[in-house]
Parts: C-alpha cells; structure tokens; sequence
C-alpha cells in the first residue's frame, strides 16, 4: 500500500495527507451518510425543542420509574379460588 501511495502522489501531485483525508472521506461516506430529515420530523424536532425550553418534558429516571411501575402491575396475576 505505501509504494501505491507514492505511485499516487507522484502522479497526482498530493500530499500523502491529502490522500488519507480524501480516503477517510470516502470510507466515512460510504459506511456512515449523512442523514437530511424530512420536512415532517425537522418540523417534530422543532416541536420537541420548544416542548424543552418550556420545561415539558420527562427525566430519563421518571421514565424508567413509571416504566418499571407498569411492568409491575401487569405482571400481577388474577388468581381464582378452585369451586
């Protein structure tokens, strides 16, 4: 890969950096690309911030609280008497 490098550089007339950044763009484009959100969610997300700023909005402890709670008593069983 190094006598690649150089073979590029010199026809290309780069520097090995600029190869490597070029190469990591590619890889990152390739692997992770960016996401453009949709008018309807850009707009959610608006809504969700607004929601913030006015203090609406539940602790990730609440969450799990209440959550834990409902898992509870749904896991509670109805037991019947035998006739």
């Amino acid at each position: 890969m190094a006598k690649q490098m150089e073979k590029v550089q010199k026809e290309e007339h780069r520097t090995r950096s600029e190869l490597l950044r070029e190469a990591w763009r590619q890889y990152f484009e390739s692997r992770y690309p960016v996401y453009t959100p949709t008018k309807a969610e850009l707009t959610a997300i608006r809504k969700g911030r607004a929601a913030f700023k006015r203090g609406d909005y539940v602790t990730l402890d609440r969450l799990h609280n209440e959550l834990d709670a409902a898992r509870h008593r749904a896991g509670k069983k109805i037991t019947r008497k035998a006739s």
